[in-house]
This record gives C-alpha cells, structure tokens and sequence, in this order.
C-alpha cells in the first residue's frame, strides 16, 4: 500500500510525497519548489528516487531540475507536452501503465487546462493524481483546450470508483464550494459538505483528498444533469457541454 503525504508549496499548491514500501521508491508529484520536497523528505527519511509532472506549468514543474540534480531522480510527464517538462527521462500518456515499484498507474491523456495534462490512477491504491484538471468541487481553467475537451477529460476521471481518493494541485476547495453553493443551494450533500470545508480551513488544515464519489455528489462540473443547476443556468434543455461550458463561464467572472 502506498504511502501519501501531502506537501503544501508556495501559497495554495500541493505536491505529493508517495512511498511504496516494499521496493523504497518514492516519487514526487508536481513538485513546484523543491524546498518543501527536501524537508518531507527529510522529516519521513526517504530518498527520491522519481519525479512526476501531470502538466507543464511552472507551479508544478518549478522544483523539477533542482531535485534532479540534487537526488539523480528520474522525471515522468506527458508524453503530449514533453518539449515543456524541465529535465524530462520518461515520457507517458493514454493507455501506459508505469510503475514506481511494485504500485502500478494507469496513465490517463486529460487535457483542456493544458494540452498535455495526464492524470496517474493508483488502482490498487484508489488514488489518482488529477492535477489542473479536477479539483476539490473545481475543474481548472481552459487555457489549451474546449469546453468539450475538458467536459470529457472530467468524464473519464468522474468514472473510477467512488472511492477512489482524489490528490489535485491546489487548495481552492473554499472558494469552488462558494461558487457551487449558487447554482445548487438545496443539494444536500454540498451543504453538508461545506460545513466541514469551513471547520477544515478555519483550523488552517487541508481539504484534500477528496473522493470521486463526493465530487459527482458536490462538483458542480460533474453535475451537468442536475435540474436544480441547469434551472440556475438557465439552460434546462442544453446538451452537457453547454451546460458545462456556461458553469465554467461564470466560475471565471465569480467572486
């Protein structure tokens, strides 16, 4: 079984530590400074041996070349955007399986935040890495891609098991649940979900990692079928992608 520590960097991002303990192998996950990355390793005395990138911007690949030198640690990124992954060694995408020990990921191409963007599926861990693409009750920005890219880049991340534990690139849970709250404000579970994302960030503490099954029931990207959402969007009769398209649409303007 893998062993996840969250590594908080710069003002909101997260990077990722995972340890598989049979072989030692430790990865790093969208490491944008490396500062922080030395000290958990330093506090959990592991050495590194790999670093993944699920998409080119500076806020998670930032640390990659320091790290690399520092530890001889092998990069894994998008085989999609490999011209923009600093230091990359192994280039990955859609349909490869790539191990860091004996702990298998299933590589998932999901782009529309970037070009390139990929998602790592720990199946057997019931954890993916979704970076940019799904957040805590978000979806990132589409700043290379369509609204129907990411619309099913979302879809095929909303299809693992609900259990499964999603690791995203920053802390916006707050701000994405504000957001949700006005397009579903009867939705139960985003209520009762709000209640604990407040007590969390009032203590200063992480909201992540959230589950697939939580953000079909609260994110308001994955629920493009709610009636309560398209009465609020005005679009009870659009097809999914307009649905999404016009959510994504407000979420950039919303305060």
């Amino acid at each position: 079984m893998l062993h996840i520590h969250l590594v908080p960097c710069l003002s909101d991002n997260y990077a990722y530590l995972v340890h598989e303990p049979q072989t030692n192998k430790v990865a790093i996950v969208d490491p944008s400074e490396a500062a922080p990355v030395f000290a958990a390793l330093k506090t959990h005395d592991l050495k590194l041996t790999h670093i993944l990138n699920t998409h080119h911007h500076f806020d998670h690949t930032g640390g990659n070349l320091e790290l690399k030198e520092k530890t001889g640690a092998r990069v894994v990124g998008p085989r999609a955007d490999r011209e923009r992954i600093p230091g990359i060694d192994e280039e990955v995408g859609e349909g490869d399986t790539w191990s860091l020990g004996q702990a298998k990921a299933k590589i998932f191409d999901i782009p529309a935040h970037t070009k390139g963007h990929i998602a790592f599926w720990f199946e057997a861990d019931k954890a993916v890495f979704t970076g940019d693409t799904m957040f805590a009750m978000g979806c990132g920005r589409l700043f290379e891609g369509t609204p129907a890219q990411m619309w099913s880049s979302l879809s095929k991340l909303a299809a693992l098991p609900p259990d499964t534990r999603v690791y995203c690139g920053h802390e916006y849970t707050l701000s994405n649940g504000r957001f949700a709250v006005t397009l579903e404000p009867s939705n139960a579970a985003l209520k009762k979900r709000m209640v604990e994302v407040e007590r969390l960030r009032a203590e200063n503490k992480p909201t992540i990692p959230s589950t697939i099954g939580l953000e079909r029931e609260t994110n308001p990207f994955l629920r493009t079928a709610s009636a309560e959402l398209r009465k609020s969007l005005a679009l009870e009769s659009a097809d999914v992608v307009e649905v999404f398209a016009e959510t994504r649409r407000r979420k950039d303007v919303f305060k």
